[in-house]
């Protein structure tokens, strides 16, 4: 998350070890969880190279972002998914799937996975990346429906690549002329 921070907060900050700042709409001073008990316990304080700046490395107490994803910076779609998961509104697809328990979610992804796979060997670009939209948006939904966050397969995906060691390209990738070739 990003937020602003006085000298106030940055002393309440280092005098707690909990993450307070100003809130600029409600001109007060305000510790981050007081009201959703999600509070950042700060392990980390750095300043910018130009001391305008502060970077706290946190330990969250539970999703920073009022959304209730992990993070602020979330990807648009995941914001909007985790928002219908919370707020339940009426007539929206998600609440919908979602009201209708995981295993409804997870025959979505089947479902769009296999029409990605079918689109990415027998159909147009296009179309491709329509049923890829429709497969990320139904992995998000099933994500929300395990009460699970974006940012656990994020960190999956990080832990296997610092697990593997760095390979040579490998010969058997796209050829040059098939890199080059126009798209239809």
């Amino acid at each position: 998350m990003l937020a602003w921070m006085d000298d106030e907060a940055l002393a309440r900050t280092r005098e707690t070890g909990e993450a307070w700042f100003w809130s600029r709409s409600r001109r007060e001073l305000w510790r981050k969880g007081a009201i959703s008990g999600n509070t950042l316990a700060v392990e980390e304080l750095q300043d910018d190279c130009d001391g305008d700046a502060l970077l706290l490395r946190v330990r969250p107490g539970g999703p920073a972002c009022h959304t209730g994803a992990v993070s602020c910076f979330a990807p648009w779609l995941w914001r909007t998914v985790a928002s219908r998961a919370a707020e339940r509104p009426d007539g929206s697809y998600v609440a919908g799937l979602l009201a209708d328990g995981p295993a409804a979610a997870a025959r979505k992804v089947g479902e769009e996975g296999v029409e990605a796979a079918l689109a990415g060997a027998t159909e147009s670009d296009e179309r491709l990346v329509e049923e890829l939209a429709d497969l990320w948006f139904h992995s998000y939904v099933l994500l929300a429906a395990r009460g699970l966050d974006p940012s656990l397969v994020e960190d999956e995906l990080r832990r296997r690549r610092s697990a593997q060691p760095p390979t040579k390209p490998s010969s058997s990738g796209p050829s040059s002329a098939s890199r080059s070739r126009s798209r239809s």
